[in-house]
Protein backbone atom coordinates (compact mmCIF):
# COMPACT_ATOMS: atom_id res chain seq x y z
CA UNK A 1 0.00 0.00 0.00
CA UNK A 2 1.50 3.37 -0.98
CA UNK A 3 1.48 6.63 0.98
CA UNK A 4 -1.61 7.92 -0.85
CA UNK A 5 -3.63 4.85 0.13
CA UNK A 6 -2.36 5.02 3.71
CA UNK A 7 -3.48 8.64 3.96
CA UNK A 8 -6.87 7.73 2.51
CA UNK A 9 -7.19 4.94 5.08
CA UNK A 10 -6.26 7.23 7.95
CA UNK A 11 -8.31 10.30 7.04
CA UNK A 12 -11.16 8.67 5.17
CA UNK A 13 -12.17 5.89 7.51
CA UNK A 14 -13.86 8.02 10.17
CA UNK A 15 -16.36 9.90 7.93
CA UNK A 16 -17.06 6.70 6.00
CA UNK A 17 -17.78 4.68 9.13
CA UNK A 18 -20.02 7.46 10.43
CA UNK A 19 -22.23 7.60 7.32
CA UNK A 20 -22.12 3.80 6.95
CA UNK A 21 -23.59 3.43 10.44
CA UNK A 22 -26.45 5.74 9.47
CA UNK A 23 -26.95 3.97 6.13
CA UNK A 24 -27.05 0.54 7.81
CA UNK A 25 -29.86 1.61 10.15
CA UNK A 26 -32.02 3.11 7.39
CA UNK A 27 -34.85 1.11 5.84
CA UNK A 28 -33.62 0.39 2.28
CA UNK A 29 -37.15 0.60 0.89
CA UNK A 30 -37.54 4.06 2.40
CA UNK A 31 -34.18 5.11 0.94
CA UNK A 32 -35.32 3.86 -2.46
CA UNK A 33 -38.67 5.65 -2.24
CA UNK A 34 -37.08 8.91 -1.10
CA UNK A 35 -34.20 8.89 -3.58
CA UNK A 36 -35.82 7.16 -6.56
CA UNK A 37 -32.84 4.79 -6.72
CA UNK A 38 -33.48 1.17 -7.68
CA UNK A 39 -33.17 -1.33 -4.84
CA UNK A 40 -32.89 -5.08 -5.43
CA UNK A 41 -34.61 -6.61 -2.42
CA UNK A 42 -33.51 -10.16 -3.23
CA UNK A 43 -29.79 -9.35 -3.35
CA UNK A 44 -29.95 -6.28 -1.09
CA UNK A 45 -28.26 -3.68 -3.23
CA UNK A 46 -28.87 -0.23 -4.71
CA UNK A 47 -27.81 0.58 -8.26
CA UNK A 48 -26.46 4.00 -9.25
CA UNK A 49 -24.58 5.46 -12.20
CA UNK A 50 -21.52 7.64 -11.64
CA UNK A 51 -20.24 9.47 -14.71
CA UNK A 52 -21.38 6.80 -17.14
CA UNK A 53 -20.50 3.69 -15.10
CA UNK A 54 -22.85 1.48 -13.10
CA UNK A 55 -22.21 0.66 -9.46
CA UNK A 56 -24.01 -1.38 -6.85
CA UNK A 57 -24.08 -0.55 -3.15
CA UNK A 58 -24.81 -3.36 -0.74
CA UNK A 59 -27.15 -2.75 2.17
CA UNK A 60 -26.50 -2.65 5.10
CA UNK A 61 -22.73 -2.98 4.63
CA UNK A 62 -22.14 0.09 2.43
CA UNK A 63 -19.73 -1.69 0.11
CA UNK A 64 -19.52 -0.29 -3.43
CA UNK A 65 -18.80 -2.35 -6.56
CA UNK A 66 -17.96 -1.28 -10.10
CA UNK A 67 -20.21 -3.48 -12.25
CA UNK A 68 -18.08 -3.09 -15.39
CA UNK A 69 -14.90 -4.51 -13.93
CA UNK A 70 -16.55 -6.54 -11.12
CA UNK A 71 -14.35 -4.92 -8.51
CA UNK A 72 -14.98 -3.45 -5.08
CA UNK A 73 -14.21 0.25 -4.73
CA UNK A 74 -11.81 0.84 -1.86
CA UNK A 75 -11.51 4.65 -1.89
CA UNK A 76 -13.26 6.02 1.18
CA UNK A 77 -13.92 9.31 -0.61
CA UNK A 78 -16.14 7.65 -3.20
CA UNK A 79 -17.88 5.37 -0.72
CA UNK A 80 -18.65 8.23 1.64
CA UNK A 81 -20.08 10.40 -1.15
CA UNK A 82 -22.28 7.59 -2.47
CA UNK A 83 -23.69 6.75 0.95
CA UNK A 84 -24.35 10.41 1.75
CA UNK A 85 -26.11 10.68 -1.60
CA UNK A 86 -28.35 7.68 -0.86
CA UNK A 87 -29.19 8.82 2.65
CA UNK A 88 -29.89 12.46 1.75
CA UNK A 89 -31.21 12.57 -1.84
CA UNK A 90 -34.80 13.68 -2.48
CA UNK A 91 -35.38 12.50 -6.08
CA UNK A 92 -35.85 16.01 -7.49
CA UNK A 93 -35.30 16.05 -11.29
CA UNK A 94 -32.94 18.50 -12.95
CA UNK A 95 -34.29 22.04 -13.38
CA UNK A 96 -31.95 22.65 -16.34
CA UNK A 97 -30.94 25.92 -14.66
CA UNK A 98 -27.28 26.32 -13.74
CA UNK A 99 -26.13 28.07 -10.59
CA UNK A 100 -22.71 28.89 -9.19
CA UNK A 101 -21.32 27.42 -6.00
CA UNK A 102 -21.87 30.75 -4.24
CA UNK A 103 -25.62 30.46 -4.88
CA UNK A 104 -25.86 27.16 -3.02
CA UNK A 105 -26.91 27.44 0.66
CA UNK A 106 -23.65 27.76 2.60
CA UNK A 107 -21.64 28.24 -0.58
CA UNK A 108 -20.23 31.61 0.46
CA UNK A 109 -18.80 30.09 3.63
CA UNK A 110 -16.96 27.28 1.82
CA UNK A 111 -16.20 29.09 -1.41
CA UNK A 112 -12.47 29.61 -0.79
CA UNK A 113 -12.00 25.90 -0.19
CA UNK A 114 -14.11 25.03 -3.25
CA UNK A 115 -12.20 27.49 -5.43
CA UNK A 116 -8.78 26.22 -4.37
CA UNK A 117 -9.64 22.54 -4.58
CA UNK A 118 -11.77 22.42 -7.71
CA UNK A 119 -11.84 25.51 -9.91
CA UNK A 120 -8.06 25.97 -9.90
CA UNK A 121 -7.56 22.24 -10.35
CA UNK A 122 -9.93 22.09 -13.34
CA UNK A 123 -8.01 24.89 -15.05
CA UNK A 124 -4.67 23.23 -14.32
CA UNK A 125 -5.69 19.83 -15.72
CA UNK A 126 -7.69 20.86 -18.79
CA UNK A 127 -6.80 24.51 -19.41
CA UNK A 128 -4.18 23.57 -21.97
CA UNK A 129 -5.67 20.24 -22.99
CA UNK A 130 -9.11 21.06 -24.35
CA UNK A 131 -8.98 18.08 -26.70
CA UNK A 132 -8.79 15.59 -23.83
CA UNK A 133 -11.60 17.36 -22.00
CA UNK A 134 -13.87 17.07 -25.04
CA UNK A 135 -12.96 13.47 -25.84
CA UNK A 136 -13.32 12.34 -22.23
CA UNK A 137 -16.69 14.08 -21.92
CA UNK A 138 -18.04 12.06 -24.84
CA UNK A 139 -16.61 8.85 -23.39
CA UNK A 140 -18.64 9.27 -20.16
CA UNK A 141 -21.85 10.18 -21.97
CA UNK A 142 -21.66 13.91 -21.26
CA UNK A 143 -22.51 16.74 -23.65
CA UNK A 144 -20.29 19.47 -25.06
CA UNK A 145 -21.81 22.93 -24.76
CA UNK A 146 -20.92 26.34 -26.16
CA UNK A 147 -19.36 28.23 -23.26
CA UNK A 148 -15.81 29.43 -22.70
CA UNK A 149 -13.16 27.82 -24.90
CA UNK A 150 -14.50 24.38 -23.97
CA UNK A 151 -17.36 23.29 -21.77
CA UNK A 152 -19.28 20.17 -20.90
CA UNK A 153 -22.32 19.10 -18.92
CA UNK A 154 -22.55 15.62 -17.45
CA UNK A 155 -24.44 13.60 -14.87
CA UNK A 156 -22.16 13.03 -11.90
CA UNK A 157 -24.58 10.64 -10.20
CA UNK A 158 -28.29 10.06 -10.79
CA UNK A 159 -30.03 13.47 -11.21
CA UNK A 160 -26.91 15.43 -10.20
CA UNK A 161 -25.63 17.49 -13.14
CA UNK A 162 -22.38 19.46 -13.28
CA UNK A 163 -21.05 21.88 -15.90
CA UNK A 164 -17.32 22.46 -16.41
CA UNK A 165 -16.19 25.57 -18.29
CA UNK A 166 -12.56 26.18 -19.27
CA UNK A 167 -10.77 29.15 -20.83
CA UNK A 168 -7.46 28.24 -22.41
CA UNK A 169 -4.28 29.86 -21.18
CA UNK A 170 -1.77 31.76 -23.32
CA UNK A 171 1.54 33.58 -22.94
CA UNK A 172 -0.09 36.43 -21.00
CA UNK A 173 -2.91 34.79 -19.04
CA UNK A 174 -3.13 31.55 -17.14
CA UNK A 175 -5.92 29.13 -17.94
CA UNK A 176 -9.10 29.65 -15.94
CA UNK A 177 -12.30 27.74 -15.30
CA UNK A 178 -15.66 27.65 -13.59
CA UNK A 179 -17.95 24.94 -12.25
CA UNK A 180 -21.74 25.16 -12.25
CA UNK A 181 -24.43 22.94 -10.78
CA UNK A 182 -28.03 22.32 -11.71
CA UNK A 183 -30.34 24.19 -9.36
CA UNK A 184 -31.63 20.90 -7.92
CA UNK A 185 -28.23 20.25 -6.30
CA UNK A 186 -29.35 21.28 -2.79
CA UNK A 187 -31.64 18.22 -2.70
CA UNK A 188 -28.63 15.90 -2.96
CA UNK A 189 -25.47 17.43 -1.51
CA UNK A 190 -24.65 20.32 0.80
CA UNK A 191 -21.99 22.93 0.10
CA UNK A 192 -19.30 21.12 2.09
CA UNK A 193 -19.93 17.86 0.19
CA UNK A 194 -19.78 19.65 -3.15
CA UNK A 195 -16.15 20.67 -2.67
CA UNK A 196 -15.39 16.94 -2.65
CA UNK A 197 -17.87 16.16 -5.44
CA UNK A 198 -16.18 18.69 -7.72
CA UNK A 199 -12.74 17.30 -6.92
CA UNK A 200 -13.84 13.73 -7.61
CA UNK A 201 -15.65 14.70 -10.83
CA UNK A 202 -12.46 16.26 -12.21
CA UNK A 203 -10.48 13.11 -11.44
CA UNK A 204 -13.09 10.87 -13.04
CA UNK A 205 -13.31 13.04 -16.16
CA UNK A 206 -9.52 12.93 -16.45
CA UNK A 207 -9.71 9.13 -16.09
CA UNK A 208 -12.64 8.68 -18.55
CA UNK A 209 -15.02 7.72 -15.76
CA UNK A 210 -12.89 5.05 -14.13
CA UNK A 211 -12.16 5.43 -10.43
CA UNK A 212 -8.39 5.33 -9.83
CA UNK A 213 -6.84 3.63 -6.80
CA UNK A 214 -6.81 6.95 -4.98
CA UNK A 215 -9.10 9.86 -5.57
CA UNK A 216 -10.24 13.34 -4.57
CA UNK A 217 -10.01 14.45 -0.99
CA UNK A 218 -7.10 12.29 0.13
CA UNK A 219 -4.82 12.45 -2.86
CA UNK A 220 -1.15 13.24 -2.47
CA UNK A 221 -0.04 16.81 -3.08
CA UNK A 222 3.28 18.29 -4.13
CA UNK A 223 4.59 21.65 -3.02
CA UNK A 224 3.40 23.06 -6.35
CA UNK A 225 -0.16 21.77 -5.95
CA UNK A 226 -1.96 18.62 -6.98
CA UNK A 227 0.08 15.71 -8.20
CA UNK A 228 -1.02 15.01 -11.76
CA UNK A 229 -0.52 11.36 -12.76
Amino acid sequence: MNNIELEDDRQGRVPYEYIQSIFAKEDPFQISEQSGIYYNEDEHYFKVKIMGRNYIIKHPYGTVYDMKIQKEIKAYTIKTLVLRYLVNSKNVPAFNQDITYKEIPGGLVYYRNFYNRTILKLAKIFGNDLKSMKENTISIGGKLIKKGDAACRFEFINNVYITFIVWQGDDELEASSNILFDRNIQYYFNAEDLAVVGDVAIELLKNKGEIPNWIGLYQKKTKDGYEIN
